[in-house]
């Protein structure tokens, strides 16, 4: 349920976004290389809809950028509360054996 609610909302506000830049369905078709139908598709939230077509209407409305950010794992809590979890208590130096020692 989570996931079809997520795409359904990006499906319309992909349809509003596209109105207030009084783009038309098939030139937003035309212009991330879609027909038509894959266009009505997308902003009615199917989720047979490849990601790309999503990703080439977020890069026409200037947006691509949120997608190339939405698992950053600088900004990624879990991942790094789990990595530090993980690290030593302690760190020491290691001892150095000379090479060819009899």
């Amino acid at each position: 349920m989570p996931v079809e609610r997520a795409i359904a909302k990006l499906g319309s506000d992909l349809g509003l976004a596209r109105r207030r830049r009084h783009i038309t369905q098939a030139s937003l078709a035309e212009r991330i290389g879609a027909s038509l139908s894959t266009v009505r598709r997308m902003e009615q939230g199917d989720l047979r809809v490849p990601l790309h077509f999503f990703a080439r209407a977020l890069h026409i409305f200037g947006e691509v950028e949120r997608l190339a950010n939405l698992l950053d794992t600088a900004q990624d809590d879990i991942g790094l509360t789990l990595m530090d979890e993980q690290l030593p208590k302690r760190v020491r130096a290691r001892k150095i054996t000379p090479t060819g020692a009899l």
